[in-house]
């Protein structure tokens, strides 16, 4: 709850302040390189630091007949404003050793005189340096929201370097240079503010005027300029300008020097201090602010000071960036939480879990399960429910994330009244010592309740890894049947777009056969693959359908099934020819046609045939592939299929076909295939080659179970230990 205030707040202030943050960052990375350049060349003298005036007075005078005044500015550079020997005006930047000019004044150009203004006060004068103020108090107030956040999420001050772990590029990189740009922006903020303040006139004190006593012997006495006193102890660097006597010895003209915390004028003739005003101390506050906010006294200050302005600009970007992956999963839930069978659960602090989360609760959806997805801080009794899966990310040093911390009190209030199984999926990274621990210990709880057994075991995914995920799908597929895509691209965050594909041909089906074919031609330039997928949004929502698709002369092909109330094919059969959709090419790498294998076997049955027609028509080096397939009756359909695969052996694509045929009499299964050729399909393994399977879950585990048998049996290996090597294959639904 702690953790949420700090980030609403954080939130909060940054879309306030963030259009005036826009601004002021970008003209302040302007003036920064403003400062540095200001400062190159190096006009100062090596030893400015310890001049004194006793020194540079004298020097001058003797070189120009006539001084109006010696400027110092804020780096060091130091003017004179003086007639020369000839008469002449000499305005200029000086070295003081040896009063010779080295660089004309240039006044800052109308661009950057046109950016201050921005800077300062918007254009708007006085209610702009207060807009202004307002704004960098608010960046103060947003650092330290964002070091509170820090904090929390590294458990304290000690583990405030820690590493951080890489969710995602605006993530790692808002926070770990938040940590580095901390000091700096702060900096820049409280200056900001501290500088209106000191302008205010309530702050802005006043000058005290010093007594000074008088000395006639001392006003008496002639001493020459290097012999001053105060010019002694006086150094150039503490100087701001000194206005020379207009009339030389005469005792009425004086010496005005401004210092940087006093002014004080001085006798020509004995060099008697006449007048002294000390400033008040905030002026002297005001300087330093202004010097710490622009950067114009140290060129690698201005330099910090212009990168922390470009990164108040990364921070605003990476900062929506965040706020927007966080909220741009879209949860929709077609079954009420007491209805549904299959609960998915999910603790997310930056949206990545939450999207993997819902990307299977949107297939179980579409598996036509009752699947209802919520944050495990929503954890209820749910009376239907079978299956609870939980995926949740560990937050900080262990921690749940903020959606999750509520889940363990929630588990002791609210236990299931029937028996419910449950799988736990961690995400994390490897490189933290408490790598996926929350999840871990939801694990734990939920092994401790009388109503709860284990689906799955325990399982973890590090940095996000898709292969990681896919483990647990396969496990959860093979147990469970449901057809989960297992093509990497499906899981992908950052999804391919969508492209507009042309309907050239669309089979009709008929009394004895429900299979129809769907022939499209791509509008645009796009990469596909047999194997690959193809993603369909009939009902145009985010629930997508995917189907295996076949290349058969660089058109896409799809086999389909017709279902009386199925979504995604009454979608596809409804289509008319030169028709326009849009859909989704997904790459399916992990189920392409090997690039480099001695032979394969494909085995199928019903619509999975789909993506081996477009491999065998692809197969123009002739690798020997042998074809293995399952229907229910030998139809029309089928007997086009025949007629494909007997003219592929001809052309030598296709070594030999077999199909089987359940519902004839006596029935034939695809297994039956697989263990009659059972030497085939040893050597075949072996040797190297692969097999592929595609259809449903349940023939993929029949046939899987006479696979093992068989390499067991004839090659002392288990199956898993060619499913290791990527010579089993398979894409099943």
């Amino acid at each position: 709850m702690v953790l949420s205030l700090w980030r609403y707040a954080h939130l909060a202030l940054a879309i306030i302040s963030s259009i005036f943050l826009i601004i002021l960052s970008l003209t302040g990375v302007i003036l920064s390189v403003n400062a540095i350049y200001e400062k190159t060349p190096d006009l100062q003298v090596d030893n400015f630091e310890t001049v004194n005036l006793a020194q540079v007075i004298p020097n001058l005078q003797e070189i120009y007949p006539e001084i109006i005044s010696i400027s110092v500015d804020h780096r060091g550079f130091v003017s004179i404003d003086a007639i020369d020997e000839e008469g002449e005006s000499v305005k200029g930047y000086i070295d003081v050793n040896s009063g010779e000019k080295i660089a004309p004044i240039v006044q800052q150009s109308s661009f950057i005189q046109w950016t201050t203004a921005l800077h300062r006060s918007l254009f708007l004068k006085e209610t702009g340096r207060i807009i202004v103020a307002v704004v960098s108090f608010l960046l103060i107030l947003i650092s330290i929201s964002g070091i509170a956040l820090i904090l929390k999420r590294q458990k304290g001050i000690r583990h405030f370097f820690a590493k951080i772990q890489n969710d995602f590029f605006a993530q790692y990189f808002h926070v770990v240079t938040g940590r580095w740009m901390l000091i700096p922006i702060l900096l820049i903020a409280f200056t900001g503010t501290c500088l209106f303040l000191l302008r205010l006139a309530s702050f802005q004190g006043e000058n005290q005027e010093v007594n000074i006593p008088i000395n006639e012997t001392e006003e008496e006495q002639v001493l020459a300029a290097k012999d001053f006193p105060v010019f002694q102890k006086t150094l150039l660097k503490d100087v701001e300008q000194i206005d020379f006597p207009f009339i030389p010895d005469d005792p009425e003209e004086f010496f005005i020097i401004k210092l940087k915390d006093q002014s004080i004028s001085v006798n020509q003739i004995s060099g008697a201090i006449t007048e002294q005003t000390i400033f008040p101390k905030q002026k002297g506050w005001e300087r330093w602010n202004l010097d710490m906010h622009t950067g114009r006294t140290n060129m690698i200050w201005a330099f910090i000071l212009g990168i922390a302005s470009i990164n108040i600009l990364a921070f605003i970007y990476t900062g929506f960036v965040i706020t927007l992956k966080r909220s741009k999963t879209k949860i929709k839930n077609k079954f009420k939480a007491a209805q549904a069978q299959i609960i998915v659960l999910y603790g997310s602090e930056n949206g990545s879990t939450l999207f993997y989360a819902n990307k299977v609760h949107q297939q179980l959806l579409a598996a036509g399960q009752k699947s209802f997805i919520a944050g495990l801080n929503q954890y209820q009794s749910y009376p239907e429910a079978k299956q609870l899966l939980v995926f949740t990310s560990t937050y900080g040093l262990g921690d749940p994330p903020s959606n999750a911390g509520k889940f363990f009190d929630l588990l002791k209030q609210y236990p299931q009244k029937q028996h419910v199984e449950y799988s736990v999926v961690g995400f994390g990274s490897k490189a933290y010592a408490d790598f996926c621990a929350f999840a871990l210990e939801v694990d734990k709880a939920l092994s401790v309740q009388e109503w709860a057994s284990p689906y799955l075991p325990a399982h973890v995914v590090n940095d996000r890894s898709i292969d990681d995920l896919l483990i647990w799908i396969n496990n959860y597929i093979e147990k469970s049947l449901l057809p989960l895509a297992t093509a990497a691209s499906v899981y992908a965050e950052k999804q391919k777009r969508l492209h507009k594909w042309k309907v050239i041909e669309k089979t009709a089906i008929t009394a004895d056969n429900s299979t129809f074919r769907v022939t499209l031609k791509p509008l645009s330039r796009v990469s596909f693959n047999s194997g690959d997928l193809l993603a369909i949004y009939p009902a145009n929502d985010q629930r997508e359908r995917l189907y295996s698709i076949g290349r058969c002369n660089n058109l896409l092909q799809l086999i389909v099934k017709k279902h009386e109330f199925g979504l995604g094919s009454g979608f596809l059969y409804d289509l008319q020819s030169e028709q326009i959709i849009k859909a989704r090419m997904m790459p399916n790498k992990d189920f392409n046609f090997p690039k480099k294998v001695k032979e394969v076997a494909m085995i199928f049955n019903g619509t999975g045939i789909a993506p081996f027609l477009g491999m065998i028509d692809q197969n123009n080096k002739q690798i020997p592939i042998y074809l293995y397939g399952g229907f229910r009756h030998e139809n029309d359909w089928v007997k086009e299929y025949q007629k494909f695969a007997e003219s592929k052996i001809n052309q030598k694509q296709l070594v030999d076909y077999q199909f089987a045929y359940s519902r004839h009499t006596p029935g034939q299964y695809v297994m039956e295939l697989i263990e009659k050729d059972a030497e085939r399909f040893a050597e075949l393994l072996r040797n190297g080659g692969c097999i592929m399977i595609c259809g449903s879950l349940a023939m993929l585990r029949d046939v899987e179970k006479v696979l093992n048998d068989i390499v067991k049996e004839r090659n002392g290996q288990p199956l898993s230990f060619y499913h290791d090597s990527k010579q089993i294959l398979h894409d099943c639904y």
